[in-house]
């Protein structure tokens, strides 16, 4: 009788469930990696954003700030929201000693990392209308406001 030299069915399903883990495991690290860098760019434009709005509040004495108005000036190339959705504000108060910049339709995970990480030229921050920056003010259903306030 001939002996078969082959694989059980066993062996390649063992071999075929090993590179579905190792798979699930680069997807997962991959998404996470990916993520990280897409904060740490909103974070970046976001310093750059406020920068630029508090020296042209500063130069030009109050003006009504919005969007559009940053887009005009050149401080920003176009209205794309830094993170969030495409729906985002920047405001000024009456006097322009203090502007806002808005961002809305954060999910969880963006607001939480947004609230626990400090930005060195946001005086305050408000979550979801509660004057405070911690994330136990972030919901779970992906709708959530933040106002970074700048001087």
């Amino acid at each position: 009788m001939r002996e078969q030299s082959g694989r059980s069915l066993i062996e390649i399903i063992g071999v075929l469930a090993i590179g579905a883990i190792m798979l699930s495991a680069t997807y997962s690290m991959y998404h996470s990696t990916n993520e990280k860098q897409k904060r740490l760019i909103a974070s970046e434009e976001l310093k750059d954003i406020a920068t630029k709005t508090k020296t042209l509040l500063e130069y030009s004495g109050y003006l009504p700030v919005s969007v559009d108005f940053l887009i005009e000036s050149g401080v920003i190339a176009n209205d794309k929201a830094p993170a969030g959705g495409n729906e985002w504000s920047v405001t000024s108060n009456f006097d322009g000693s203090e502007f806002s910049i808005n961002l809305v339709k954060l999910s969880f995970e963006e607001c939480a990392y947004f609230t626990t990480k400090k930005f060195d030229w946001a005086t305050h921050i408000s979550v979801n209308g509660y004057d405070s920056g911690e994330s136990s003010f972030c919901m779970r259903t992906g709708e959530n406001t933040i106002s970074f306030f700048a001087q």
